[in-house]
């Protein structure tokens, strides 16, 4: 008789765990399901006069990831802070992101972006501009960090733009340069 109350509790608890297991709804997956990815809200900017947004999927090269964001062409003339200048040509304004998506330190050089043009011509940034307009040539990323910038060109009135060339740093421990992304304008 003092085994009773134990048998007892473990028929219970069998009967319990028996039906449990017999449920009458749809099995389910055994699997994880795959949760969405967070995002941040940001909320939109008016585009500044006289430029036109561009909608180009980002890309990268080493450890920088751009995405052109706006475009800017045919401006005879730039005003400054302190200073007006007029184009040898034309100047037209890159607006870009730009984030270092690596994991430590990197950089990214102003200096190295291209323009290209239709006839497959590529110009560099005008340093001039870049000063004028107060953005910079290098510009420190650590890690994580993004940049919304200008890049300034300087080219013949009468060429027509095509794409940008867009160059990151390599990755740490990587000697060298990279080859660049070409993000179409055109």
């Amino acid at each position: 008789m003092r085994n009773l109350p134990i048998r007892f509790t473990g028929a219970a608890l069998c009967g319990v765990l028996l039906t449990g297991c017999t449920g009458t709804g749809q099995p389910r997956s055994a699997a994880p399901s795959a949760t969405p990815t967070a995002t941040y809200e940001l909320a939109p900017r008016p585009v500044r006069a006289g430029e036109r947004p561009v909608s180009a999927a980002p890309v990268s090269d080493g450890d920088g990831r751009f995405q052109v964001i706006g475009l800017q062409t045919g401006q005879s003339i730039l005003f400054g802070t302190h200073a007006e200048w007029p184009a040898k040509g034309q100047y037209v304004v890159v607006r870009i992101v730009v984030e270092n998506s690596a994991r430590s330190n990197s950089g990214f050089d102003a200096k190295r972006q291209k323009l290209v043009t239709a006839d497959g011509a590529a110009y560099g940034i005008d340093r001039f501009a870049q000063a004028i307009k107060r953005q910079p040539d290098t510009l420190p990323l650590g890690a994580g960090v993004r940049v919304e910038m200008d890049l300034w060109f300087d080219i013949p009135k009468e060429a027509k733009v095509a794409a940008v060339r867009l160059f990151g740093d390599p990755p740490l421990g990587i000697r060298g340069s990279t080859g660049g992304v070409e993000v179409p304008l055109a």
